[in-house]
């Protein structure tokens, strides 16, 4: 391979493409050893400035059609990259080379059909001349292809097929490629000699009879759609001919169907267009009407699996919800009514096909006129008397009573809708009980975002459609609910999108809920009483819980307390019951029971002696017995919300019922305690840890959801908390003293500092819940913090760095969060054990200790943001080691650590500058060096996330400097004239930064670019575009003497390897690949 490198690279000898051929094909064999030397070998040759001039011959004489690739992708870059700084004569050449290449494969059937692959590659080159000579250099280009197309068919088609890449890359994909005003440029060119391509395109639909460059014209003509002025699709015979001439074609169909929909998606025209699209639609359903049959089944084409028609299906959804989006009113005029009802007859039918992604279609739109519909019905009653027509009444009058007008026209078909809807509910969040593709039920493992936001968006319609008419609704869903209890619909599928429907509209049913409510629970716990086999009832059971727990307003009512009761003791039942996800189900319905009717449970009700959690805090060990932990830690949660409630009305003894609640995992605390005093090395059991674990969590549970109560069993255990946390921090240095680093990774050792990080939280759990009245802030900072200051930070200091628990840096970030200026007097003190030793820890690279990472800034944001007073009270090196640390953070590739040290940085720069007297030494000291900081991740690819907030930044510092907030020199003054300011020097210093780091750009460039980081007239819109045409620039090399009139809007495309390898060693040494083809994604820039 040395050899190869050596032939390949040289100057001196002719090009061995045969050589070349035997490198790619190397490469891309994974068993060859050579492999990985060839890869490298390649991107040598991509990275020599030279070796485009080699492309010709590969192209010509390779017999690798990876070979050719190879040649065309360097060709590719060197035009989006070295174009600029090419002498006249060669640009040209490669111009003609293209061209003259493209024309050649697109003279026959035959040679395009042999070098599709090649021939796609070279027209995307050519595009990208195109956006580097057109319009300024190559005039001529429009009629130039227009004149091409009309000497053959076959060169015709490619010729289309250019004019579509042309159109996306300016319209669809420009963003944050080209600068705004090359952009500009462009479309305007494009816009205003397209009469000429219309010409073409009209003469090929009309003339041609060759179905491939039809196809080709009609997916060209979908992309121009989008653009193109309205003159040319409304007052020309287009829209007719795609109707009547290719939407009856089964071959153009789609295509067809593609561009009616890109015109039904323009939208804010003039009034004027309106009885065009009325005639559209009317043509459009005329001719559909021919090809399907109103209220067709279209569920046969997915289950034949007929690719075409499913796709023509999947078109037909897309227009008819953009239409009906767009332009519905237009068509709800008396003239339209019937034809609009049967467009919505197809849509209703299209929403019944067994296909998700068309469903999901058809569910956006239904969404969106439901909003509508019910938004209008609200402002149709509140405009006639409220006395006779009050919306809040529960609408019982259903769509034929009283309403909108517009209501009552879609009644029917809203109705239809309604049963599509509950037939196909998405599954909830709550739901844990499911069916596996084997057709078992079992514990869902993992969530499906997807179905999450689907169910969401079903909710939000069905509760419309509810409001709308909550009659059909309640019918529709009891009809079913009756047949699944006589069995004649009866699967779990069908049950489980009924009850999920159900539980979809708690709360829009008014005063007819609780009989509606009543009559579903008894039929499900009839259908549960009624149904043999585990299976069957475990699906029930979860239905059960899952509308029982979407209906806490019932639940809490006045009179329910009964049926509430009887609710929780038949979850109990369930908490006994084996099956999967069953008890998860059980505690997680009894947890949000607990939330939501907390009061309930906590005040004496109608015929009972004291409060029901007496009796539940009584019957605890009887409840979780079957339980496991996880499911214990979740039944206590759910008790300790109970106890959170301490309303007027509450006369429970909160604190005795806590201790009671606590009392089993306090008397196996106590006695764990009791034989670790008499023998320390208990506390090394595993059993023991387990049981410590268990305790710890249960706690937790408890202190997440009572609250400040918690206080009174914190007093319980604190003793023994720190005790125990000092004991297991010794044994770890123990272990790590005799063994070294490789003790942190032992079992005996994970499971103690497991117990660490169990205090830990439990601590931060209880800070970050405290409050009046039980544990004030003065409290908790005075009583609580100090015992913990110092057996904490004393072993986070002293351990090794793997033995240290990210969770302290969450506990002093949560504390100081919490408690602010009454924990300023410690928090030197914190920083001064922490900071440093954990900065070592993640300074070494971008990699090493996440979670430590990630709480360190936390803790950082936490001190800058409460309690800035004290960073003030740091010493030098200590603030030093902070402004370091944030530095440091904003290289990081981890997204949330970067973005978090840019927002430490602007707050800790507004509390400078609110701090007159620090603020001109701080400003002195890092102005000059944040400044460079910020431009380094801002060229950096990797950061592109935190684009808005670098804006941010540079404007502020810029303008500080700029209106003289900045006092104290940012410059030595012996070594500058006695007349220099800072607003002249950073001028100076900002432009030297620049010209050093990028010496492609031009001084002209450079000084333009400066200016505008001083222009106070920009708002950070503006300053955000300025920096965005700065960065696309950057891509692009480019001469002094460049007569192009539109240089300052250079490609957004960065040399390959220079720019690259220099942005990436700014920002994270090591970490990038320098051969990485430049990120021509920035969106999000």
């Amino acid at each position: 391979m040395d050899q190869a490198r050596i032939s390949l690279l040289s100057n001196e000898h002719p090009f061995d493409v045969a050589l070349l051929d035997n490198v790619v094909t190397c490469s891309q064999n994974p068993s060859d050893p050579n492999r990985q030397a060839a890869h490298q070998l390649m991107m040598e040759m991509q990275q020599d400035s030279e070796m485009w001039k080699r492309v010709d011959a590969v192209l010509e004489r390779s017999t690798n059609p990876a070979t050719r690739f190879f040649g065309l992708q360097i060709l590719e870059d060197t035009i989006k990259t070295r174009w600029k700084i090419l002498p006249a004569e060669e640009r040209e050449g490669i111009k003609n080379y293209i061209v003259g290449k493209v024309v050649d494969i697109s003279k026959d059937d035959a040679s395009m059909a042999a070098e599709r692959l090649f021939l796609n590659k070279l027209n995307m080159a050519l595009v990208q001349v195109l956006k580097q000579e057109w319009p300024h250099n190559w005039p001529s280009f429009i009629s130039d292809i227009v004149q091409f197309s009309q000497t053959s068919e076959v060169l015709c088609e490619n010729n289309v097929r250019i004019l579509k890449l042309l159109s996306e890359e300016v319209f669809d994909f420009s963003k944050d490629q080209m600068t705004t005003a090359k952009i500009k440029t462009l479309k305007e060119s494009l816009q205003h000699e397209f009469a000429k391509i219309f010409e073409l395109l009209s003469f090929i639909l009309s003339r041609s009879q060759r179905p491939s460059l039809i196809k080709a014209t009609l997916q060209t003509l979908q992309r121009f759609l989008t653009w193109i002025p309205l003159a040319f699709i409304f007052e020309t015979s287009l829209i007719q001919s795609l109707i009547d001439t290719f939407f009856v074609v089964p071959a153009f169909r789609v295509e067809t169907l593609e561009c009616l929909t890109e015109i039904a998606s323009l939208q804010d025209l003039d009034p004027q267009y309106e009885p065009l699209y009325q005639k559209m639609f009317l043509a459009f359903l005329t001719q559909l009407q021919t090809i399907i049959p109103p209220d067709s089944d279209l569920s046969a084409p997915f289950h034949n699996q007929n690719e075409v028609d499913c796709l023509f299906i999947q078109r037909l959804a897309l227009f008819f919800c953009n239409f009906f989006r767009l332009h519905l009113q237009v068509l709800e005029v008396p003239e339209c009514r019937d034809s609009l009802l049967m467009g919505m007859v197809y849509l209703v039918r299209i929403s019944e096909v067994p296909e998700e992604e068309v469903f999901k279609i058809c569910l956006d739109y239904w969404h969106v006129l439901a909003q509508d519909l019910y938004m209008g019905d609200v402002q149709y009653r509140s405009s006639l008397s409220t006395t006779t027509l009050a919306y809040s009444d529960g609408s019982g009058n259903g769509e034929g009573g009283r309403g909108s007008p517009r209501k009552q026209l879609y009644a029917q078909i809203l109705s239809r809708v309604r049963v599509v809807f509950i037939s196909r509910m998405a599954k909830p969040e709550e739901v844990l009980v499911v069916e596996d593709e084997a057709g078992n039920i079992v514990r869902e493992q993992t969530k499906d975002t997807e179905v999450i936001a689907q169910y969401k968006t079903m909710r939000e319609a069905l509760v419309y459609f509810t409001h709308l008419d909550q009659d059909d609704t309640e019918s529709i869903m009891l009809e079913k609910l009756a047949q699944q209890v006589d069995g004649t619909e009866w699967s779990w599928n069908n049950l489980n999108t009924l009850c999920w429907a159900i539980g979809s509209i708690s709360g829009a049913m008014g005063e007819e809920e609780k009989r509606f409510l009543v009559t579903v629970i008894k039929d499900l716990l009839g259908l549960c009483e009624m149904k043999r086999g585990k299976d069957n009832k475990a699906v029930v059971a979860s239905n059960i819980m899952y509308v029982v727990g979407q209906y806490p307003r019932f639940l809490r009512a006045p009179k329910h307390w009964k049926f509430l009761r009887t609710v929780v003791t038949k979850l109990f039942e369930f908490m006994h019951e084996k099956h999967p996800g069953v008890q998860d189900m059980a505690c997680d319905t009894y947890l949000k029971i607990a939330q939501k009717c907390k009061r309930k449970f906590v005040t004496v009700q109608a015929n009972e002696s004291a409060p029901y959690i007496e009796e539940l805090v009584a019957k605890i060990g009887d409840n979780t017995s079957d339980l496991e932990p996880h499911q214990i830690y979740v039944f206590y949660e759910a008790t300790g919300t109970m106890l959170s409630e301490r309303g007027p009305q509450v006369s429970l003894d909160r604190v005795g019922v806590l201790a009671k609640l606590m009392d089993l995992p306090n008397s196996v605390w106590r006695g764990i305690m009791a034989q670790a005093a008499s023998n320390v090395q208990v506390l090394l059991d595993a059993g023991v840890i387990r049981e410590l674990t268990k305790i710890l969590k249960t706690n937790a549970a408890v202190c997440a959801s009572v609250g400040p109560l918690y206080v009174h069993q914190l007093g319980v255990i604190f003793l023994d908390l720190l005790n125990l946390y000092s004991t297991y921090s010794s044994q770890v240095a123990q272990a790590v003293a005799t063994q070294g680093q490789y003790a942190t990774r032992m079992s005996n050792v994970r499971a103690m500092r497991g117990i660490k990080k169990e205090i830990l939280r439990l601590l931060t759990t209880f800070i970050e819940k405290s409050g009046e009245p039980e544990s004030t802030p003065a409290y908790v900072a005075q009583q609580i913090m100090p015992p913990i200051l110092e057996p904490v930070l004393t072993d986070y200091r002293a351990s090794v760095p793997e033995a240290r628990d990210a969770e302290v840096l969450t506990l002093f970030a949560a504390a100081v969060e919490k408690l602010g200026s009454q924990l300023v007097p410690e928090v030197p003190r914190i920083l001064d054990h922490v900071l440093e030793v954990t900065l070592d820890m993640i300074n070494k690279n971008f990699e090493d200790f996440p979670e430590h990472r990630l709480r360190f800034y936390a803790l950082l944001k936490a001190v800058n943001n409460a309690t800035f007073e004290a960073i003030l009270q740091l010493k030098g090196e200590h603030q030093k080691l902070v402004v370091d640390a944030v530095v440091w953070g904003m290289k990081h590739t981890d997204r949330n650590i970067a973005e978090m040290a840019l927002e430490i940085l602007f707050d800790l720069l507004q509390n400078v500058g609110r701090a007159p007297e620090v603020a001109p030494a701080f400003y002195q000291a890092y102005l000059p060096d944040l400044i460079s900081d910020i431009f380094v991740v801002m060229t950096d690819r990797l950061h592109k996330s935190g684009f808005k907030m670098h804006a941010t930044l540079l404007r502020q510092i810029f303008t500080l400097i700029e209106l003289g907030q900045v006092t104290a020199p940012l410059f030595d003054t012996a070594s500058q004239p006695p007349e220099q300011t800072n607003q002249q020097f950073m001028r100076e210093s900002v432009l030297e930064l620049l010209s050093r780091s990028f010496p492609n750009l031009t001084r002209t460039m450079t000084v333009a670019f400066v200016s505008g980081l001083f222009d106070q007239s920009k708002d950070l819109a503006a300053y955000k575009t300025h920096l965005r045409d700065f960065l696309v620039q950057l891509k692009e090399f480019s001469v002094e003497d460049n007569s192009d009139l539109f240089h300052e809007e250079a490609a957004l495309q960065r040399a390959q390897q220079e720019e690259q390898q220099r942005a990436s060693r700014l920002a994270v040494p090591g970490m990038v690949n320098p051969y990485d083809a430049p990120d021509q994604d920035m969106g999000d820039l």
